[in-house]
């Protein structure tokens, strides 16, 4: 049987160490080769939720499924990109294939042409934009042959033509490679690129599908 869906989340619970409860019952299911945005106010649980599906927090309770490699975007790229250039940090996270030196630079170059920054190999990281430091991070994960994107609100650092630029990329590469992403936004003119929404509220999904529909009831409420 071929798998429809590459992340499947049920009944996910998580509570911080003093009991606080963040996710309860919260249930959703991504479509292989989907583009989904997940929607929320300050503190529902969005981010949470996302580093529970990346393994970065340990459930209390519930069951997931999902396709890896994961590829993990952070709202902040300069928390997680680590070297002194931007060829580096690409291969960086190569280092535990135990790749030949042809293959992983091939890797680095595909993925840094696949986020049109294949002519910045050498740059410094401290000398690109914010957005330009968000496409290495991506072209970190396409480097590992990620096949699901999380991004946790990867354009809230941007300028406004940034952050279009961005959520159109990230679109091109989820239909041009057969990928599969979950981003997380407060933005709800990105929900023009999403082929779906989930609408989180006090830890559970609320509700889901055309983000659309998500939008007019979001911009009516």
């Amino acid at each position: 049987m071929v798998a429809t869906s590459d992340i499947i989340a049920t009944d996910l619970r998580f509570c911080w160490a003093d009991g606080t409860v963040v996710l309860d019952k919260c249930s959703l299911d991504v479509p292989k080769g989907q583009f989904w945005m997940l929607l929320g106010a300050n503190g529902s649980g969005k981010s949470t939720l996302l580093k529970v599906l990346a393994g970065l927090l340990k459930l209390d309770g519930g069951t997931i499924t999902i396709n890896s490699p994961v590829g993990f975007v952070f709202q902040n790229p300069d928390h997680q990109l680590v070297m002194p250039t931007v060829g580096a940090d690409v291969a960086f996270g190569l280092v535990d294939e135990h790749l030949s030196f042809s293959e992983t630079k091939a890797r680095v170059q595909d993925a840094l042409a696949a986020v049109d920054l294949q002519n910045y190999q050498r740059r410094p990281i401290y000398a690109l934009s914010g957005g330009q430091k968000q496409r290495v991070a991506i072209a970190g994960a396409i480097a590992r042959k990620s096949q699901v994107l999380l991004l946790d609100e990867p354009t809230a650092l941007l300028d406004r033509d940034s952050q279009g630029a961005l959520v159109a990329e990230v679109r091109h590469l989820v239909k041009e490679r057969s990928l599969t992403a979950l981003w997380v936004t407060h933005r709800l003119d990105e929900l023009d690129y999403a082929d779906g929404a989930f609408l989180l509220s006090h830890g559970r999904v609320i509700d889901q599908g055309d983000p659309h529909r998500l939008k007019t009831l979001l911009e009516n409420t």
